[in-house]
């Protein structure tokens, strides 16, 4: 039980001025041993003593050298780093060089000789042989989409017009102008009898209306006689949102998307701010709640600018989509509200896809266009392409799921640079992988077994696919590559842990962002067909490197209710005694976002929680993070098994872990703790409301407590819309659960979090007030703090609460 009092008047004292000597007293460490102290104000402190990693790295466009993003220090902001790969140590690039520097965005033409790339908004080419810089545009209208067109001038998009400069001569000419509106009617005979009677009895009337048509049948010869005049309009109509606005690299055609105005638009929630500049609460509008947005179903137009006509795709002759996925759960919620029951046959609501690379991808000569559509209701992808004689879409690939298809990654597709084949990836097999479709083929699988593909790059003669997979292990992220002409695949390094890639301008190196679980990230270049990878950075700090952390067992906790493991992270105590009579108590740790992986081998992003548990083994606990069913990196099944129930299987995992802890781990069953943030909170809930006495304690950091409040696009994947599936809403969400809390439990949110509102958290405390639950829960509130603290104050006192919770109840 959580005693106020003590929570008040003694814990902190306690903690900050004994967590030291409870460390040396757990480990055996003696004072004099400096280097390996260690504080909880530290662990929470700004990481700024940790070092400052690389992040974002690219390639200079000579190769020679390496540029990366670092925060300054004391600041939120970062600055443009450069290392060059003969050797020194990083540079700051100066102000002045800011605008000639290279930048990681660009095209290059097809000799690979120049470059067109964006620079604050306006289009800039650079010949690679000289160096030199030529500006396209000086404009305050920002510019997007520069391309190298299939003859060799540079076309980019302002506003929703496209243009095309050509270096040869200087020239600059719009090519095409799409506007939201009506297109002007010709003059017609009015055809009323008003309109008629007018033109017959006025000849005022009659020779005005004669005027503006004979002006603009005029300008239509004009535009059409002169060579110079190229430009055309296209009108879309009214009252919708452009989506997605596309020039082909021949130039000849524009892909248009739209959708209905408002689409995807719901009633917004609001979310006060009560620290503020002027000491007034100011009210900020925030998102829509699941199933309040209305469906967006895009149209699609092929702009031809020769013909200067506008075609609309057919999408109704995808398989499935008239199939509703959804029918039966509908039906039930219509008994259920002893309403008829309609089955809608009309085709289901489709959208262009972005996440994860462009959902618009046009081969390199302009003569293949690949759409990537996915449904509305999350059941269906399809992978397709124009058909530009019949104006038509043809399936390339469709992928169907009875829960849903992954949105969030693996959804990377392309053209090869020099024969119009198509590349894509897919869950198809269970799992991410790499497919290739020649035309008038069958679709190719390029990589096969149980390990996730991602991270495609494509050599510029398309000898290669460069991807990273997890084969060896599913927490070991390396990069491998696949021979396109004989299907060999082949590893391009072994460095262990977790490595993202970027290839060389020439496609000999690998930039590689390499971590270990102990190792913050750090760069390193290598040949990519000799073992010869070289740190380029060091950015972590010595006084990080002093502290001897807790290097976690990546272990496979059997799963009692699926075939395969568990992965998870295992810190144990120093000197652990497995047949020691006095067991120890022991704290799991539940990761956020369900969809993410944290026990791998590399350097975590829960870089405060790795330093917590840390210190937690010092002070003799045992701790388990555990990838729960849901989690990434082990496959489309274990991602879908929360299907409809989530905090059901998860809760499953949690358990078994326990059980192997105290198996395994000479844990004290009484004396096992829980906490976690977001989701991790979320399952905090669960676990406490749905097992009740498994757990002693738990922590509830920023949590979902009822998913109908969460946003659209992350549960509508899973739990479907309130309206459709409201079984699977109440079977999911902590709130409805609040009455089994039978032991200690904290709370704590920012109340300016615009992720998991904070009224989340309110509303499950009024349910446990109303249930009478006092004695048992605290919460701490953190008035600036939105769903990723940002102050260290408000770290620091939020795990300190955490840490006097687990030693209150687990010792």
């Amino acid at each position: 039980m959580i005693h106020n009092s003590h929570l008040l008047q003694s814990g902190v004292c306690r903690l900050l001025l004994g967590a030291i000597a409870a460390t040396f007293a757990a480990t055996g460490l003696q004072a004099s041993e400096a280097k390996t102290e260690l504080t909880l104000k530290q662990v929470m402190s700004d990481p700024d003593w940790m070092g400052r990693s690389p992040q974002s790295p690219y390639w200079s466009d000579d190769g020679k050298t390496v540029l990366f993003q670092q925060k300054i220090k004391g600041h939120q902001s970062q600055q443009l780093m450069s290392v060059a790969l003969s050797g020194g140590k990083p540079q700051v690039v100066a102000n002045e060089e800011l605008d000639t520097i290279d930048r990681d965005n660009g095209d290059l033409n097809a000799n690979r000789t120049l470059k067109a790339y964006l620079f604050r908004g306006d289009v800039f080419v650079k010949n690679l042989q000289t160096g030199d810089i030529y500006p396209v545009t000086q404009t305050l209208t920002r510019e997007s989409q520069v391309n190298f067109m299939s003859d060799g001038r540079i076309s980019f998009r302002r506003d929703n017009s496209f243009f095309a400069y050509d270096m040869m001569t200087g020239r600059l000419a719009q090519l095409a102008e799409v506007k939201l509106a009506e297109e002007p009617e010709d003059w017609k005979e009015p055809s009323d009898f008003l309109g008629a009677q007018q033109r017959r009895l006025f000849d005022y009337i009659k020779t005005q209306q004669d005027e503006r048509q004979f002006k603009k049948q005029q300008r239509e010869q004009q535009e059409k006689a002169n060579q110079f005049i190229k430009a055309k309009t296209f009108y879309l109509g009214k009252k919708i949102d452009l989506d997605n606005l596309s020039l082909s690299p021949s130039g000849e055609y524009i892909f248009a998307a739209v959708s209905d105005e408002q689409s995807g638009e719901g009633e917004q929630d609001n979310m006060p701010r009560f620290v503020t500049d002027d000491g007034y609460v100011e009210n900020e509008t925030v998102r829509t709640l699941v199933g309040q947005r209305k469906p967006v179903n895009q149209r699609f137009y092929l702009l031809d600018l020769k013909s200067e006509k506008k075609f609309e795709l057919n999408k109704e002759k995808f398989e499935g989509i008239d199939r509703d996925p959804l029918a039966a759960l509908k039906k039930k919620a219509a008994e259920r509200n002893n309403e008829a029951f309609k089955k809608d046959s009309s085709p289901r609501a489709i959208y262009i896809h972005g996440w994860g690379g462009n959902g618009v991808e046009w081969s390199q000569d302009g003569k293949e266009l690949a759409l990537k559509l996915y449904a509305y209701d999350n059941k269906d992808r399809w992978l397709a392409r124009v058909n530009f004689n019949n104006k038509t879409l043809e399936t390339l690939h469709r992928l169907t799921d009875n829960a849903w298809v992954n949105d969030w990654t693996f959804n990377q597709m392309g053209w090869l640079n020099n024969h119009n084949d198509f590349y894509f990836l897919s869950e198809h097999s269970g799992y991410s992988h790499l497919y290739l479709k020649k035309k008038n083929k069958r679709i190719k699988a390029l990589t096969k077994g149980k390990f996730e593909v991602s991270d495609l790059t494509l050599t510029h003669d398309d000898a290669y696919i460069y991807y990273r997979a997890n084969k060896k292990h599913p927490g070991i992220h390396e990069v491998y590559r696949v021979e396109l002409a004989s299907g060999k695949n082949e590893a391009v390094t072994d460095l262990g842990g977790n490595n993202d890639y970027v290839l060389s301008p020439d496609e000999s190196q690998l930039l590689i962002t390499h971590s270990t679980v102990t190792k913050p990230q750090e760069l390193y270049v290598k040949s990519v067909t000799v073992d010869d990878a070289r740190q380029l950075t060091n950015t972590v700090s010595n006084a990080f490197k002093s502290i001897q952390w807790t290097k976690p067992d990546i272990i496979e906790v059997p799963s009692s209710h699926t075939d395969e493991p568990i992965y998870s992270r295992l810190y144990l105590p120093e000197n652990f005694d497995k047949q020691r009579a006095d067991k120890y108590p022991a704290v799991m740790f539940v990761h956020g976002a369900g969809y993410l992986q944290n026990a791998h081998q590399g350097w975590s992003g829960y870089f405060r929680e790795f330093m917590f548990h840390s210190l937690l083994t010092r002070m003799g606990y045992v701790v388990l993070d555990m990838d729960y069913r849901a989690s990434k990196g082990y496959g489309r099944d274990w991602r879908t098994a929360i299907y409809r129930q989530m905090g059901t299987p998860e809760l499953e995992d949690l358990l078994d872990g326990k059980q192997w802890l105290l198996k395994n781990a000479n844990v004290e069953a009484d004396k096992v703790g829980i906490y976690g943030g977001s989701y991790g909170g979320f399952m905090t809930f669960m676990a406490l409301f749905n097992a009740p006495g498994e757990f002693a304690a738990g922590a509830s950091l920023r949590p979902v407590t009822d998913w109908s409040s969460y946003n659209h696009g992350y549960t509508s994947n899973i739990l479907n819309t309130p309206e459709v599936d409201p079984e699977a809403y109440n079977i999911s969400s902590p709130i409805e659960y609040a009455e089994g809390l039978s032991d200690p439990l904290l709370i704590a949110h920012g109340m300016v979090d615009d992720n998991v509102f904070f009224k989340d958290s309110v509303r499950l405390v009024q349910r446990l007030i109303e249930l009478e639950k006092t004695p048992l829960f605290e919460t701490a509130i953190y008035p600036v703090e939105p769903h990723g603290f940002r102050e260290p104050s408000s770290w620091l006192d939020e795990y300190t609460r955490i840490l006097m919770l687990f030693e209150d109840n687990l010792k």
